[in-house]
């Protein structure tokens, strides 16, 4: 069998939003489960939205897998060059679509894949042509980096390598183990993601699934657990924070087929912590377009940006309560998340109202002053 009948791992690519790549990366997932079925395809009608992407600040757009595949997702691609065969449009609309896209594989160097067979990663042949073919979709069509879906279906070595062989500007792999939430389950969660990274040469980022799991969980009246015995964020971002992808939900654990969901009523909550903290945040289509959280997001990532929130902001934790977690980020923000209204000292006098929504709120440091001065200024 050729390797491209057997290819059942994937690669989503990356599309750039923004003309540069100053800003700190912000991620939008661009798709959900259902997205190849919309009526006059989905490139289509994510070009509309380009626009109130952009404005939010978002710098890489995550799109599915675009090769003709078995199923309708792009999760089974078969004649990798065809892009005219994607349940999601042709190439061309996916070409007026650019600046965005995504990616991923499986073979015998990892955990067995049922629904497809496997490929030998490890062939020479097989990595010079997969090469090829994303090279191919970096310089024909307008994608700048991957997503590696399914990345323990094979060796960190071989994202390695394709790594090299491509150099994309980002890079994300989706290493998704069980978590237990038990004493030392998260610390073990977390550095399994990070010996991952390591191993597969250090420039690819992992989607920090220790964050999801633990901050889902905690938003339930167990704030408490956002704080590590370190007195640092429990996820992979409170040790390998340049090298985190940080996600609410996604097509997997939401969307139509919710695997693993983020408690509905406490989105927000949850954008409030990721958009706050170290790492690189991640929004999905639903959130942003679909229930409607646009303006809550947006004002989150104004935030963010106007205080240089990075992969390597500092994050000093003042509480972390059942019902009460507050942080001070960069020492320019502070963020609390929680019912709970008597915040006692933790809040210094000259840190004013930035945003504030359903059990969370973030203020910044100095601003009413900081735009006073601007208008003096403007004004001479």
């Amino acid at each position: 069998m050729s390797f491209r009948t057997s290819f059942c791992g994937f690669i989503f690519l990356f599309l750039s939003v923004l003309p540069s790549f100053t800003s700190p990366t912000l991620l939008f997932q661009g798709f959900d489960w259902e997205s190849s079925n919309k009526q006059g395809g989905w490139y289509n009608s994510l070009k509309n939205s380009v626009s109130d992407i952009a404005a939010a600040g978002i710098t890489h757009v995550w799109l599915p897998p675009p090769s003709q595949s078995a199923a309708s997702q792009g999760y089974l691609p078969g004649r990798l060059y065809d892009l005219d065969g994607s349940k999601y449009g042709s190439q061309d609309e996916l070409k007026d679509d650019a600046p965005y896209a995504d990616g991923n594989g499986n073979p015998d160097s990892g955990v067995d894949y049922p629904d497809a067979p496997d490929i030998d990663h490890l062939n020479p042949r097989v990595q010079k042509e997969l090469s090829d073919w994303m090279n191919w979709l970096k310089s024909e069509i307008g994608f700048v980096g991957w997503h590696f879906s399914l990345a323990k279906g094979y060796a960190p070595s071989i994202t390695k390598i394709y790594m090299e062989n491509t150099s994309p500007d980002f890079a994300v792999g989706q290493k998704w183990d069980d978590l237990s939430l038990g004493q030392g389950g998260p610390d073990a969660h977390r550095r399994a993601l990070k010996d991952w990274v390591n191993s597969a040469g250090g420039s690819v980022a992992a989607i920090d699934f220790t964050t999801k799991g633990v901050l889902q969980a905690a938003v339930q009246d167990e704030l408490w657990r956002l704080k590590d015995s370190n007195g640092k964020p429990p996820g992979l971002i409170g040790i390998l924070p340049q090298n985190a992808v940080t996600f609410i939900d996604n097509h997997d654990t939401g969307s139509t087929q919710k695997h693993w969901p983020f408690p509905s009523d406490k989105v927000m909550q949850g954008y409030a912590y990721i958009l706050t903290h170290p790492g690189i945040p991640s929004i999905f289509y639903d959130h942003f377009f679909d229930w409607g959280l646009k303006e809550e997001i947006g004002n989150l990532v104004a935030i963010r940006n106007r205080n240089g929130i990075n992969t390597t902001s500092s994050v000093n934790i003042l509480a972390a309560d059942a019902d009460l977690y507050v942080a001070r980020i960069n020492e320019k923000i502070i963020v609390k998340i929680g019912p709970k209204m008597d915040l006692g000292n933790l809040i210094p006098s000259n840190f004013q109202l930035a945003t504030t929504g359903t059990n969370y709120i973030v203020w910044e440091e100095g601003r009413r002053q900081k735009y006073f001065c601007e208008l003096l200024i403007s004004s001479y």
